[in-house]
């Protein structure tokens, strides 16, 4: 299981970095190009969006690499599984269909971490 949470972690961790570097990076006119939902979204949500995103991205593996504050990696797929809620929601709403079905793939595979993560510790 080890194995397969370490997978998803950072596959996780590469699709949270892509993502949220190119909405850091970019000017919101440019990403309109290639997420048509920023739109609707003013250029600071989607700027600390891409920040959150980076984040994730970071406390997916960081905590667990170093075996400091391990806690936090849970933690952060939690955050990145409520972050990915909330982009299904924005792209069922824009009928933006492939792109609601892959943040819901996200949505699991940060559920399962959380569960996997947080499975190591005895509450």
């Amino acid at each position: 299981m080890n194995v397969v949470l370490w997978i998803l972690q950072i596959l996780l961790a590469l699709v949270f970095a892509v993502g949220g570097l190119t909405k850091v990076a970019q000017p919101k006119a440019k990403l309109r190009e290639q997420m048509g939902w920023v739109e609707g979204v003013p250029e600071p949500a989607v700027k600390a969006l891409g920040a959150l995103e980076v984040l994730a991205a970071v406390g997916l593996i960081l905590p667990a690499v170093t075996g400091i504050a391990t806690v936090l990696t849970p933690l952060a797929a939690v955050g990145a599984a409520i972050v990915m809620a909330g982009a299904v929601v924005v792209h069922a709403r824009a009928k933006e269909y492939p792109g609601a079905a892959f943040t819901a793939v996200l949505l699991v595979a940060a559920l399962v971490v959380a569960w996997g993560r947080f499975g190591s510790y005895a509450f």
